[in-house]
């Protein structure tokens, strides 16, 4: 069983993680860190317990806020007209070594609970995410997330 884990430079390889975007696994290995450390963003990587250092995928969270005008006419009707507190869904990538094992839906399900705790104490609507291309698109519209008003590529959850 995989578990989720804030991500720690002492017992987790960012070095050996490769996925299919470069550009998540530079963030990994060069960026990540940086920005946990100024408290912009929280990685969190999934391991198997029996090889913590192994990572199987990754996911990062932080906050954000929507401007109302941004969600179709029905969710407006339904919020306030102000900046709309969410949770953003920065980035997330599995292994190549886990290809076809479920892992992408198992990191946006731990990512879902880390945002159900945070709203015990904080106020979010939804969780976003930008994707980068039409395949990252499809794979979160087959999880529920809706494309906003005007953009297909920025989508939500409402949590």
């Amino acid at each position: 069983m995989f578990e989720d884990q804030a991500l720690d430079s002492k017992v987790h390889d960012r070095n050996s993680f490769r996925c299919e975007e470069p550009l998540l696994v530079q963030f990994l290995q060069k960026e990540a860190g940086q920005l946990e450390k100024r408290n912009i963003t929280k990685t969190f990587v999934l391991v198997d317990p029996l090889k913590p250092s192994e990572i199987v995928g990754f996911y990062s969270l932080s906050t954000a806020q929507i401007d109302h005008q941004n969600f179709s006419e029905g969710q407006k009707k339904k919020l306030p007209r102000y900046p709309i507190p969410c949770i953003r869904l920065g980035r997330l990538a599995r292994s190549l070594d886990f290809k076809g094992q479920g892992i992408g839906e198992l990191l946006i399900g731990k990512a879902l609970l880390r945002c159900q705790d945070v709203q015990k104490s904080v106020g979010a609507y939804a969780l976003i995410v930008d994707a980068k291309n039409e395949n990252a698109r499809d794979f979160y519209i087959q999880y529920g997330f809706i494309p906003f008003n005007h953009d297909d590529h920025h989508l939500f959850l409402v949590l």
